[in-house]
Protein backbone atom coordinates (compact mmCIF):
# COMPACT_ATOMS: atom_id res chain seq x y z
CA UNK A 1 0.00 0.00 0.00
CA UNK A 2 1.56 3.21 -1.30
CA UNK A 3 1.54 6.28 1.18
CA UNK A 4 -0.04 7.79 -1.73
CA UNK A 5 -3.33 5.98 -1.77
CA UNK A 6 -6.33 7.36 -1.27
CA UNK A 7 -7.98 6.43 2.22
CA UNK A 8 -11.79 5.28 1.99
CA UNK A 9 -13.24 4.35 5.34
CA UNK A 10 -15.42 1.81 3.32
CA UNK A 11 -12.60 -0.34 1.86
CA UNK A 12 -10.03 0.20 4.05
CA UNK A 13 -9.02 -2.69 6.07
CA UNK A 14 -7.26 -2.49 9.35
CA UNK A 15 -5.22 -5.20 10.84
CA UNK A 16 -6.94 -7.18 13.88
CA UNK A 17 -5.75 -9.79 16.26
CA UNK A 18 -9.04 -11.16 18.04
CA UNK A 19 -10.31 -12.04 14.27
CA UNK A 20 -7.27 -14.69 14.13
CA UNK A 21 -7.72 -16.44 17.67
CA UNK A 22 -9.70 -19.43 16.18
CA UNK A 23 -7.12 -20.05 13.93
CA UNK A 24 -4.81 -20.19 16.97
CA UNK A 25 -6.73 -22.49 18.48
CA UNK A 26 -7.36 -24.96 15.84
CA UNK A 27 -3.20 -24.80 14.80
CA UNK A 28 -4.01 -22.90 11.71
CA UNK A 29 -2.14 -19.93 12.72
CA UNK A 30 0.69 -18.72 15.33
CA UNK A 31 1.51 -15.52 17.49
CA UNK A 32 4.61 -16.16 15.73
CA UNK A 33 3.51 -16.18 12.44
CA UNK A 34 1.55 -13.18 12.96
CA UNK A 35 4.52 -11.24 14.59
CA UNK A 36 6.97 -11.69 11.30
CA UNK A 37 4.04 -10.47 9.12
CA UNK A 38 3.87 -8.04 11.62
CA UNK A 39 7.47 -7.14 11.12
CA UNK A 40 7.18 -7.51 7.11
CA UNK A 41 5.19 -4.58 7.24
CA UNK A 42 7.45 -3.07 9.22
CA UNK A 43 10.48 -3.25 6.83
CA UNK A 44 8.27 -2.29 3.93
CA UNK A 45 6.75 0.64 5.26
CA UNK A 46 8.94 1.89 7.91
CA UNK A 47 11.45 3.53 5.65
CA UNK A 48 8.87 6.50 4.68
CA UNK A 49 6.76 5.99 7.71
CA UNK A 50 9.18 6.60 10.05
CA UNK A 51 6.72 5.26 13.24
CA UNK A 52 9.43 3.77 15.67
CA UNK A 53 11.95 5.06 18.04
CA UNK A 54 13.59 1.12 18.63
CA UNK A 55 12.36 -2.50 17.78
CA UNK A 56 13.62 -5.45 19.80
CA UNK A 57 12.63 -8.00 16.72
CA UNK A 58 14.80 -10.71 19.25
CA UNK A 59 12.62 -10.35 22.22
CA UNK A 60 9.56 -10.22 20.24
CA UNK A 61 10.73 -13.03 18.77
CA UNK A 62 11.25 -15.24 22.25
CA UNK A 63 8.13 -14.03 23.33
CA UNK A 64 5.65 -14.90 20.42
CA UNK A 65 7.35 -18.23 20.49
CA UNK A 66 6.39 -18.67 24.19
CA UNK A 67 3.14 -17.76 23.55
CA UNK A 68 2.81 -20.04 20.19
CA UNK A 69 3.41 -22.64 22.81
CA UNK A 70 0.75 -21.72 24.96
CA UNK A 71 -1.83 -21.44 22.07
CA UNK A 72 -0.63 -24.99 21.19
CA UNK A 73 -1.24 -26.39 24.93
CA UNK A 74 -4.70 -24.95 24.78
CA UNK A 75 -3.63 -22.20 27.79
CA UNK A 76 -3.17 -18.96 26.17
CA UNK A 77 -3.06 -16.51 29.51
CA UNK A 78 -5.70 -13.91 27.70
CA UNK A 79 -7.40 -13.29 24.78
CA UNK A 80 -4.30 -10.79 23.66
CA UNK A 81 -1.92 -13.46 24.21
CA UNK A 82 0.26 -13.29 21.69
CA UNK A 83 -0.46 -9.98 20.49
CA UNK A 84 2.33 -7.67 19.07
CA UNK A 85 1.74 -4.25 20.83
CA UNK A 86 4.04 -0.76 20.55
CA UNK A 87 4.53 1.54 23.27
CA UNK A 88 4.62 5.24 22.87
CA UNK A 89 8.40 6.01 23.63
CA UNK A 90 7.02 8.30 27.16
CA UNK A 91 6.84 4.80 28.78
CA UNK A 92 9.47 3.15 30.29
CA UNK A 93 10.31 -0.19 29.27
CA UNK A 94 12.45 -2.56 30.78
CA UNK A 95 14.03 -4.03 27.53
CA UNK A 96 14.32 -0.72 24.89
CA UNK A 97 15.40 2.93 25.69
CA UNK A 98 12.95 5.42 26.83
CA UNK A 99 14.18 8.89 24.80
CA UNK A 100 10.46 10.54 24.74
CA UNK A 101 11.19 12.61 21.90
CA UNK A 102 13.73 14.44 23.57
CA UNK A 103 17.83 14.60 22.53
CA UNK A 104 18.50 15.45 26.55
CA UNK A 105 16.93 11.52 26.73
CA UNK A 106 19.52 10.86 24.23
CA UNK A 107 20.55 7.22 25.68
CA UNK A 108 18.27 7.01 28.33
CA UNK A 109 17.54 3.39 29.75
CA UNK A 110 16.28 3.46 32.95
CA UNK A 111 15.56 -1.03 32.35
CA UNK A 112 12.57 -0.80 34.07
CA UNK A 113 8.87 -0.83 32.66
CA UNK A 114 5.75 1.00 33.29
CA UNK A 115 2.75 -0.50 34.67
CA UNK A 116 0.92 -0.80 31.61
CA UNK A 117 3.92 -2.49 29.71
CA UNK A 118 4.19 -4.53 32.83
CA UNK A 119 0.51 -5.70 32.85
CA UNK A 120 0.66 -6.21 28.77
CA UNK A 121 3.82 -8.72 29.67
CA UNK A 122 1.76 -10.74 32.10
CA UNK A 123 -1.43 -11.00 29.91
CA UNK A 124 1.11 -12.28 27.47
CA UNK A 125 1.42 -9.50 24.83
CA UNK A 126 4.25 -9.09 22.50
CA UNK A 127 6.37 -5.62 23.42
CA UNK A 128 7.36 -4.82 20.15
CA UNK A 129 8.62 -1.95 20.38
CA UNK A 130 8.72 2.09 21.37
CA UNK A 131 6.58 3.92 18.92
CA UNK A 132 7.98 7.85 18.02
CA UNK A 133 6.39 10.79 20.31
CA UNK A 134 6.52 14.17 20.19
CA UNK A 135 9.60 15.34 22.23
CA UNK A 136 8.39 15.10 25.78
CA UNK A 137 4.61 14.78 25.02
CA UNK A 138 4.57 17.87 23.65
CA UNK A 139 4.04 19.78 20.50
CA UNK A 140 7.65 19.28 18.61
CA UNK A 141 7.40 16.52 16.27
CA UNK A 142 9.16 13.48 15.74
CA UNK A 143 9.89 12.26 11.84
CA UNK A 144 6.70 10.12 11.91
CA UNK A 145 4.59 10.52 8.39
CA UNK A 146 0.88 10.12 7.78
CA UNK A 147 0.79 6.35 6.04
CA UNK A 148 -1.93 7.78 3.58
CA UNK A 149 0.10 10.59 2.53
CA UNK A 150 3.70 11.73 3.92
CA UNK A 151 3.71 15.34 3.41
CA UNK A 152 1.18 15.17 6.05
CA UNK A 153 1.53 14.85 9.71
CA UNK A 154 -0.16 12.16 11.90
CA UNK A 155 -0.71 14.40 14.78
CA UNK A 156 0.37 14.37 17.98
CA UNK A 157 2.08 13.32 20.66
CA UNK A 158 1.12 9.60 20.30
CA UNK A 159 1.97 9.99 16.23
CA UNK A 160 4.07 6.81 16.24
CA UNK A 161 1.41 4.80 17.57
CA UNK A 162 -1.34 6.22 15.26
CA UNK A 163 0.74 5.82 12.17
CA UNK A 164 1.90 2.02 13.22
CA UNK A 165 -1.40 0.87 13.60
CA UNK A 166 -2.67 2.76 10.47
CA UNK A 167 0.58 1.70 8.52
CA UNK A 168 -0.69 -1.82 9.97
CA UNK A 169 2.58 -2.75 11.31
CA UNK A 170 0.79 -3.37 14.63
CA UNK A 171 -2.96 -3.93 16.02
CA UNK A 172 -2.65 -2.19 18.64
CA UNK A 173 -0.21 0.53 20.50
CA UNK A 174 -0.39 2.38 23.80
CA UNK A 175 -0.59 6.46 23.53
CA UNK A 176 -1.03 9.18 25.88
CA UNK A 177 -3.50 12.02 25.95
CA UNK A 178 -3.05 15.35 28.02
CA UNK A 179 -5.12 17.41 25.37
CA UNK A 180 -5.71 15.65 22.20
CA UNK A 181 -2.50 13.21 21.62
CA UNK A 182 -4.44 10.03 21.73
CA UNK A 183 -7.64 11.17 19.81
CA UNK A 184 -6.06 13.61 17.38
CA UNK A 185 -3.48 11.39 15.51
CA UNK A 186 -6.08 8.14 15.74
CA UNK A 187 -8.70 11.05 13.68
CA UNK A 188 -5.87 11.89 11.18
CA UNK A 189 -4.76 8.37 10.59
CA UNK A 190 -8.19 6.50 10.36
CA UNK A 191 -8.11 4.60 13.71
CA UNK A 192 -10.04 3.46 16.52
CA UNK A 193 -8.56 5.13 19.77
CA UNK A 194 -9.85 4.75 23.36
CA UNK A 195 -8.72 7.82 25.91
CA UNK A 196 -10.74 6.28 29.31
CA UNK A 197 -12.19 7.91 32.03
CA UNK A 198 -9.35 10.50 33.42
CA UNK A 199 -7.09 7.91 36.14
CA UNK A 200 -8.63 4.63 33.90
CA UNK A 201 -5.40 2.91 33.00
CA UNK A 202 -2.61 3.30 36.09
CA UNK A 203 0.33 5.50 34.37
CA UNK A 204 3.19 4.46 36.37
CA UNK A 205 5.69 6.96 36.43
CA UNK A 206 3.82 9.69 34.27
CA UNK A 207 2.03 11.17 37.12
CA UNK A 208 2.98 14.41 36.54
CA UNK A 209 0.20 16.48 35.00
CA UNK A 210 -3.59 15.97 36.59
CA UNK A 211 -5.10 15.64 32.73
CA UNK A 212 -2.72 12.95 31.56
CA UNK A 213 -4.03 9.24 30.51
CA UNK A 214 -3.03 5.93 28.91
CA UNK A 215 -5.30 4.92 26.16
CA UNK A 216 -5.39 2.25 23.16
CA UNK A 217 -4.86 2.63 19.54
CA UNK A 218 -5.99 0.03 17.49
CA UNK A 219 -7.62 -1.14 13.77
CA UNK A 220 -11.07 -1.92 15.91
CA UNK A 221 -13.38 -1.49 19.21
CA UNK A 222 -12.35 -5.50 19.71
CA UNK A 223 -8.93 -5.22 19.91
CA UNK A 224 -8.75 -1.89 21.49
CA UNK A 225 -11.01 -2.78 24.56
CA UNK A 226 -9.34 -6.30 25.06
CA UNK A 227 -6.32 -4.36 25.52
CA UNK A 228 -7.35 -2.26 28.04
CA UNK A 229 -9.28 -4.28 30.14
CA UNK A 230 -5.97 -6.04 30.42
CA UNK A 231 -4.11 -3.82 31.58
CA UNK A 232 -6.72 -2.55 34.13
CA UNK A 233 -7.41 -5.79 35.23
CA UNK A 234 -3.53 -6.19 36.63
CA UNK A 235 -2.82 -3.01 37.16
CA UNK A 236 -6.13 -0.51 38.18
CA UNK A 237 -6.09 2.87 37.63
CA UNK A 238 -4.40 5.75 39.08
CA UNK A 239 -3.60 5.99 42.81
CA UNK A 240 -6.82 7.38 44.41
CA UNK A 241 -8.68 6.42 40.92
CA UNK A 242 -11.49 3.52 40.46
CA UNK A 243 -9.90 2.33 37.59
CA UNK A 244 -11.32 1.22 34.59
CA UNK A 245 -14.10 -1.63 35.04
CA UNK A 246 -16.01 -3.42 32.24
CA UNK A 247 -16.26 -6.97 30.21
CA UNK A 248 -13.22 -8.76 29.02
CA UNK A 249 -14.46 -8.77 25.58
CA UNK A 250 -15.32 -5.30 23.87
CA UNK A 251 -19.23 -4.56 24.63
CA UNK A 252 -21.68 -5.92 22.52
CA UNK A 253 -23.04 -2.90 20.28
CA UNK A 254 -25.65 -0.67 21.89
CA UNK A 255 -27.48 1.80 19.30
CA UNK A 256 -27.77 5.63 21.37
CA UNK A 257 -31.47 6.72 21.62
CA UNK A 258 -29.80 10.14 21.64
CA UNK A 259 -26.61 12.19 21.02
CA UNK A 260 -25.73 15.96 21.82
CA UNK A 261 -23.71 17.35 19.27
CA UNK A 262 -20.62 19.00 20.66
CA UNK A 263 -18.93 21.71 18.13
CA UNK A 264 -16.61 22.85 20.22
CA UNK A 265 -14.81 26.03 20.08
CA UNK A 266 -12.81 24.97 16.50
CA UNK A 267 -15.65 25.22 15.32
CA UNK A 268 -15.70 28.64 13.34
CA UNK A 269 -12.09 27.68 11.55
CA UNK A 270 -13.49 24.18 10.27
CA UNK A 271 -12.98 23.88 6.66
CA UNK A 272 -16.31 23.55 5.04
CA UNK A 273 -16.01 20.54 3.50
CA UNK A 274 -15.11 18.79 6.80
CA UNK A 275 -18.10 20.37 8.02
CA UNK A 276 -20.29 19.15 5.14
CA UNK A 277 -19.21 15.99 5.56
CA UNK A 278 -20.11 15.82 9.51
CA UNK A 279 -23.40 17.52 8.32
CA UNK A 280 -23.98 14.27 6.04
CA UNK A 281 -23.06 11.90 9.25
CA UNK A 282 -25.29 13.57 11.82
CA UNK A 283 -27.84 12.58 9.01
CA UNK A 284 -27.05 9.21 9.08
CA UNK A 285 -27.20 9.03 12.76
CA UNK A 286 -30.92 10.43 12.36
CA UNK A 287 -31.80 7.92 9.15
CA UNK A 288 -30.73 5.72 11.48
CA UNK A 289 -33.24 6.66 14.21
CA UNK A 290 -30.76 8.55 16.63
CA UNK A 291 -32.17 11.52 18.27
CA UNK A 292 -29.77 14.30 17.23
CA UNK A 293 -30.04 17.30 20.00
CA UNK A 294 -27.74 20.46 19.23
CA UNK A 295 -27.04 23.60 21.96
CA UNK A 296 -30.88 25.26 20.23
CA UNK A 297 -32.46 22.50 21.46
CA UNK A 298 -31.01 22.32 24.92
CA UNK A 299 -29.92 25.14 27.05
CA UNK A 300 -27.79 23.19 29.35
CA UNK A 301 -25.80 21.80 26.01
CA UNK A 302 -25.43 25.69 25.28
CA UNK A 303 -24.21 26.29 29.20
CA UNK A 304 -21.66 23.56 28.23
CA UNK A 305 -20.05 25.21 25.61
CA UNK A 306 -19.96 28.64 26.89
CA UNK A 307 -17.95 26.42 29.61
CA UNK A 308 -15.57 25.06 27.05
CA UNK A 309 -15.36 28.10 25.13
CA UNK A 310 -11.47 28.96 26.26
CA UNK A 311 -10.64 25.45 26.44
CA UNK A 312 -7.40 25.50 24.36
CA UNK A 313 -6.06 28.13 27.34
CA UNK A 314 -7.51 26.45 30.18
CA UNK A 315 -6.23 23.10 29.43
CA UNK A 316 -2.46 24.34 27.79
CA UNK A 317 -2.30 26.90 30.86
CA UNK A 318 -3.39 23.79 33.74
CA UNK A 319 -0.43 21.75 31.83
CA UNK A 320 2.43 24.13 31.35
CA UNK A 321 1.87 25.16 34.72
CA UNK A 322 2.12 21.43 36.40
CA UNK A 323 5.07 20.63 33.75
CA UNK A 324 7.03 24.07 34.38
CA UNK A 325 9.99 22.68 37.20
CA UNK A 326 10.57 19.61 35.41
CA UNK A 327 10.44 21.13 31.74
CA UNK A 328 13.16 24.22 33.34
CA UNK A 329 15.07 21.45 35.35
CA UNK A 330 15.90 19.57 32.29
CA UNK A 331 16.22 23.08 30.17
CA UNK A 332 18.89 24.35 32.57
CA UNK A 333 20.92 20.93 32.81
CA UNK A 334 20.72 20.35 28.70
CA UNK A 335 20.38 23.61 26.98
CA UNK A 336 20.93 21.98 23.88
CA UNK A 337 18.85 19.06 24.36
CA UNK A 338 15.55 20.66 24.45
CA UNK A 339 13.51 22.51 20.98
CA UNK A 340 12.95 25.92 20.48
CA UNK A 341 9.28 25.20 20.71
CA UNK A 342 9.35 23.57 23.95
CA UNK A 343 11.33 25.97 25.49
CA UNK A 344 8.91 29.19 24.30
CA UNK A 345 6.17 27.02 25.98
CA UNK A 346 8.12 26.75 28.92
CA UNK A 347 8.40 30.60 28.83
CA UNK A 348 4.56 30.78 28.33
CA UNK A 349 4.37 29.04 31.65
CA UNK A 350 6.85 30.93 33.78
CA UNK A 351 4.67 33.65 33.16
CA UNK A 352 1.98 32.54 35.45
CA UNK A 353 1.05 33.16 38.81
CA UNK A 354 -0.38 31.04 41.08
CA UNK A 355 -3.65 32.62 40.74
CA UNK A 356 -3.56 32.05 37.12
CA UNK A 357 -3.37 28.34 37.46
CA UNK A 358 -5.91 28.46 40.03
CA UNK A 359 -8.02 30.25 37.91
CA UNK A 360 -7.85 27.59 35.26
CA UNK A 361 -8.68 25.05 37.41
CA UNK A 362 -12.07 26.63 38.75
CA UNK A 363 -12.71 26.60 34.95
CA UNK A 364 -12.24 22.99 34.31
CA UNK A 365 -14.33 22.69 37.51
CA UNK A 366 -16.89 24.82 36.43
CA UNK A 367 -17.47 22.47 33.09
CA UNK A 368 -17.24 19.15 34.53
CA UNK A 369 -20.38 20.46 36.66
CA UNK A 370 -21.86 21.65 33.45
CA UNK A 371 -21.07 18.37 32.22
CA UNK A 372 -22.31 16.22 34.92
CA UNK A 373 -26.00 18.45 34.72
CA UNK A 374 -26.40 16.65 31.23
CA UNK A 375 -26.37 13.21 32.49
CA UNK A 376 -29.83 11.42 31.27
CA UNK A 377 -30.29 14.17 28.64
CA UNK A 378 -28.45 12.14 25.72
CA UNK A 379 -26.36 8.94 26.14
CA UNK A 380 -23.40 10.66 24.73
CA UNK A 381 -21.78 13.68 23.04
CA UNK A 382 -20.81 13.02 19.21
CA UNK A 383 -18.06 15.25 18.15
CA UNK A 384 -14.90 15.61 15.68
CA UNK A 385 -12.26 14.04 16.46
CA UNK A 386 -9.94 16.15 14.76
CA UNK A 387 -10.09 19.18 13.00
CA UNK A 388 -10.45 18.15 9.40
CA UNK A 389 -7.73 16.40 7.49
CA UNK A 390 -4.57 15.66 8.34
CA UNK A 391 -2.43 19.22 7.57
CA UNK A 392 0.59 19.14 5.38
CA UNK A 393 4.35 19.20 7.40
CA UNK A 394 7.09 19.46 5.97
CA UNK A 395 9.26 21.12 8.66
CA UNK A 396 9.93 24.56 9.94
CA UNK A 397 11.52 26.69 7.81
CA UNK A 398 14.94 28.62 8.57
CA UNK A 399 14.21 32.23 9.01
CA UNK A 400 10.57 31.31 9.39
CA UNK A 401 8.69 31.59 12.56
CA UNK A 402 7.77 28.27 14.46
CA UNK A 403 4.45 26.89 13.20
CA UNK A 404 2.40 27.21 16.63
CA UNK A 405 0.63 23.57 16.06
CA UNK A 406 2.66 21.27 13.64
CA UNK A 407 1.12 17.91 14.85
CA UNK A 408 -2.28 19.73 14.15
CA UNK A 409 -4.95 21.33 16.92
CA UNK A 410 -6.14 19.48 19.70
CA UNK A 411 -9.70 21.84 19.75
CA UNK A 412 -11.84 19.10 19.09
CA UNK A 413 -9.97 16.77 21.91
CA UNK A 414 -9.66 19.30 24.75
CA UNK A 415 -13.40 19.22 26.20
CA UNK A 416 -13.27 15.42 26.93
CA UNK A 417 -9.74 15.70 28.45
CA UNK A 418 -10.95 18.58 30.61
CA UNK A 419 -13.79 16.92 31.30
CA UNK A 420 -11.62 13.77 32.45
CA UNK A 421 -14.35 11.84 30.06
CA UNK A 422 -14.21 9.23 28.16
CA UNK A 423 -13.32 9.37 24.49
CA UNK A 424 -13.65 6.88 21.98
CA UNK A 425 -12.63 7.64 18.19
CA UNK A 426 -14.06 5.67 15.10
CA UNK A 427 -12.72 6.16 11.47
CA UNK A 428 -16.39 7.15 9.82
CA UNK A 429 -15.45 9.94 7.59
CA UNK A 430 -13.17 10.65 4.49
CA UNK A 431 -12.30 14.67 3.54
CA UNK A 432 -10.19 14.62 0.15
CA UNK A 433 -9.04 11.19 0.72
CA UNK A 434 -7.24 11.38 3.70
CA UNK A 435 -8.74 10.32 7.54
CA UNK A 436 -11.03 11.98 10.11
CA UNK A 437 -12.24 10.41 12.91
CA UNK A 438 -15.41 10.96 15.05
CA UNK A 439 -15.46 10.89 18.51
CA UNK A 440 -18.16 9.90 21.28
CA UNK A 441 -17.53 10.88 24.48
CA UNK A 442 -20.18 10.73 27.67
CA UNK A 443 -19.97 10.73 31.60
CA UNK A 444 -16.98 10.11 33.94
CA UNK A 445 -17.00 6.12 33.96
CA UNK A 446 -19.19 5.20 31.29
CA UNK A 447 -16.23 3.75 29.47
CA UNK A 448 -17.67 0.25 28.28
CA UNK A 449 -20.80 2.67 27.10
CA UNK A 450 -19.28 4.72 24.94
CA UNK A 451 -16.86 1.49 23.49
CA UNK A 452 -20.58 -0.22 22.77
CA UNK A 453 -21.89 3.42 20.99
CA UNK A 454 -19.12 3.52 18.81
CA UNK A 455 -18.91 -0.17 18.20
CA UNK A 456 -22.35 0.15 17.21
CA UNK A 457 -21.38 3.06 14.59
CA UNK A 458 -18.76 1.37 12.80
CA UNK A 459 -21.31 -1.24 12.20
CA UNK A 460 -24.29 0.16 11.19
CA UNK A 461 -23.47 3.47 9.52
CA UNK A 462 -21.73 4.06 6.01
CA UNK A 463 -19.29 5.84 6.63
CA UNK A 464 -18.95 9.36 4.75
CA UNK A 465 -16.74 10.48 2.03
CA UNK A 466 -16.44 14.01 1.02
Amino acid sequence: MSSQDRYDPNTFSALSYHDGLDDFRAGKDNPRAYLERCLATIAEREPVVQAYAAINETAARETADASTARWRAGKPRSSIDGMPVSIKDLLETKDMPTGMGCAAYAGNFPKRDNAAVWALRQAGAVILGKTVTAELGGAHPGPTTNPFNERCTPGGSSSGCAAAVAARMVPAAIGTQVGGSIIRPAGYCGNVAFKPTQGGINRGERQATSMSTHGVHAGNVEDMWRVAIEIANRVGGDRGARGLSGPAMAPAPVKPARLLVLRTQGWPDLDEVSKRGFGELLDGLANAGVEIIGREERRSLEALERALGDARNVCNSITGWENRWATRNLVDQHPEGVSARAKAALADAETMSVEDYRAALLAREYAQRCHAALRGVADAIVSLACPGPAHEWLGDQPGQPLAPRPTGDAVFNYPSSMLFAPAVTVPLMSVGGMPVGVQFFGQQHEDARMSAHARWALDTLTPVTV
